[in-house]
């Protein structure tokens, strides 16, 4: 998929070569195969890094009830949580995953969430999509300050992709 066919804000499904590429235990994969059924998931949402052009991918995951047990955790002790946001995706609350965001270009997103009903993109509400950019921006700012918030060493994969891009950037302008 090309960056102009990337929008930000969509959901997303990611390409098994990202995780051949960026091998890290605490990346959350794909599963093909869910009870003999062929799947796409997780889906991700996206977002842009303005500083770097990189584009971020947050999880999403339908397991509400044990997340939500996280989080309560999490709040009593921080009495603040911006690594779980909470919304509705499709009339489904599910979670979003700031913990486990990770970096990503468009050579490994395989396909966009379509909403068989509509046949168009799955969006979410401005307010949530607000919050979630909020918290991951505020997230990733302190993961490069030193802070561990994000579970994939995601500054290690931000790294490569830009030297990759980087790369190609060179080479198209040396053909020019």
């Amino acid at each position: 998929m090309t960056n102009n066919q990337v929008t930000i804000g969509n959901f997303y499904f990611i390409e098994d070569q990202y995780f051949e590429d960026f091998p890290d235990p605490n990346l959350m994969t794909n599963k093909k195969t869910v009870k003999g059924v062929e799947h796409n998931r997780p889906c991700f949402y996206s977002l842009l890094d303005n500083k770097t052009g990189i584009m971020w991918f947050i999880p999403i995951s339908s397991q509400v009830d044990k997340f939500e047990q996280i989080y309560n955790k999490k709040l009593e002790k921080y009495k603040e949580v911006d690594t779980i946001v909470f919304g509705y995706v499709m009339g489904n609350k599910r979670v979003f995953l700031i913990q486990s965001m990770f970096p990503i270009t468009s050579k490994y997103i395989m396909n966009v969430y379509i909403d068989t009903a509509t046949m168009q993109p799955v969006v979410i509400n401005e307010k949530l999509r607000d919050e979630l950019n909020k918290k991951a921006n505020k997230v990733l700012s302190l993961q490069r300050k030193g802070f561990r918030l994000i579970f994939p060493n995601v500054l290690a994969i931000e790294r490569i992709l830009i030297e990759n891009m980087e790369s190609i950037d060179q080479a198209a302008s040396s053909i020019s």
